[in-house]
């Protein structure tokens, strides 16, 4: 478990440094990123299902040479109430929920069992709020490529449905 955390730590260091490729604005409390959040795959879902969530903008971060985690990101909009409540991807070996906040000038990265989704809000994944942590990558995650992975949802009255979503890896612009 402490090596998870430990893990957890290091890749959220490595996925939000800076480096000249990225257009970061910083300051002790908050530290966004610029990002093209454009789709960039169409969903995958089940074809005339009208429970289905709507999955937009999804992206992967491209990952750095050695660096054995990785990041995607999408936008989830729910028709009715659910939760999301497993991602698999054979891209990894696990992804995972996860929150990060500031708090006074201290980044915190939080897992999730379970994501909450309002009917027709959309839940944005993105840098720096709610976002998947993919581990154990069966390879690095290369711009250009892509990356298939299943969404596992369930309702209000406790029935799971699975959607499927192709995200392209792309550096962060």
């Amino acid at each position: 478990m402490i090596k998870i955390l430990i893990t957890i730590l290091i890749a959220t260091a490595i996925i939000t440094a800076c480096d000249a490729k990225k257009d970061v604005i910083a300051s002790p409390e908050i530290a966004t990123e610029k990002v093209d959040t454009k789709p960039v795959a169409a969903p995958v879902a089940k074809p005339g299902a009208s429970k289905d969530v709507v999955i937009s903008d999804n992206w992967v971060r491209a990952n750095a040479p050695g660096q054995e985690v990785g990041a995607a990101y999408m936008t989830l909009t729910s028709p009715q109430d659910s939760k999301l409540v497993k991602i698999e991807s054979a891209a990894a070996g696990s992804v995972m929920m996860h929150s990060m906040s500031m708090d006074k000038g201290v980044m915190q990265m939080r897992m999730l069992d379970e994501l909450p989704l309002k009917a027709n809000m959309p839940e944005k994944l993105a840098p720096g709020g709610f976002h998947l942590m993919m581990f154990e990558l069966a390879k690095p995650l290369t711009a250009g490529e892509t990356v298939t992975f299943t969404l596992h949802f369930k309702d209000a009255a406790g029935n799971i449905s699975q959607q499927s979503v192709t995200s392209t890896i792309k550096e962060a612009s």
